[in-house]
């Protein structure tokens, strides 16, 4: 009709949406229907983010947190541990944030590598490991045992016959939420199962009327953020022979 003005639609321009721990835990609490908060009450639920954290890095849920790094091999060695290990970024630049190696949770892949070019590593475990009974044949690595402990170390089998650059990609530790003003560093794809892991941990401790619903709600989360959290690649199906006619 003439005369009828038409608005033009605005959008937004900004992707910047993150939730501070603040803002998370004032959503969190009030999935669980509780409005009035203590500072006690904002501590705790601190302390709950960050043992949920650690759980969804027991489950695996941490591919963003996978780093390239390097660790210059010598000669005759064998074991690679502490800041030889760890505090070396994939341009061999020394870091200088989180380069304790105890932030350092697992192995995923890794090469060895010279002039000749690079070389896959295979991984073994303790008992494989153990029952080398010479060790320190040399040769160029092309085994390596990742001992998990607090303070981990790396052993190569065999031990370096010249020099190499060993490259790896290690899954790093989440940086834990300290300060209600920090943003978790976090995706922004997995808030919804952020949001709904503390929800249910608060549950647990003050709305045991809701702890179920909220359960229910986080593993559904969990489930589609563990399904977003893999790697992908192109793959091809090629039919087996006995079925070709």
């Amino acid at each position: 009709m003439a005369g009828l003005n038409k608005k033009t639609p605005t959008y937004s321009t900004t992707a910047g949406f993150i939730l501070d721990v603040d803002q998370l835990v004032e959503e969190a609490f009030e999935r669980c229907g509780l409005q009035d908060r203590s500072g006690y009450h904002l501590k705790t639920a601190r302390r709950s983010v960050n043992i949920m954290l650690a759980d969804w890095a027991n489950r695996g849920l941490n591919l963003w947190t996978i780093q390239l790094r390097t660790a210059s091999i010598a000669k005759g060695t064998q074991v690679i541990s502490g800041s030889d290990l760890y505090n070396v970024d994939a341009a061999g630049n020394s870091t200088t944030d989180n380069n304790d190696s105890s932030q350092l949770i697992d192995i995923q892949n890794a090469v060895m590598s010279n002039n000749d070019g690079d070389f896959a590593m295979t991984r073994i475990g303790r008992e494989t490991y153990l029952d080398y009974t010479v060790k320190t044949t040399e040769g160029r690595p092309s085994q390596f045992y990742f001992e998990r402990t607090i303070l981990p170390k790396l052993y190569l089998f065999p031990q370096a016959d010249a020099a190499y650059t060993l490259k790896y990609y290690a899954s790093i530790r989440m940086t834990d939420l300290d300060d209600y003003t920090n943003n978790a560093q976090i995706p922004f794809r997995f808030m919804p199962c952020l949001v709904a892991g503390l929800s249910y941990y608060i549950a647990m401790k003050y709305a045991p009327d809701r702890i179920q619903v909220l359960k229910a709600i986080y593993e559904e989360e969990f489930t589609r953020a563990a399904n977003e959290d893999v790697e992908k690649s192109s793959y091809s199906m090629v039919p087996r022979h006995d079925y070709i006619r």
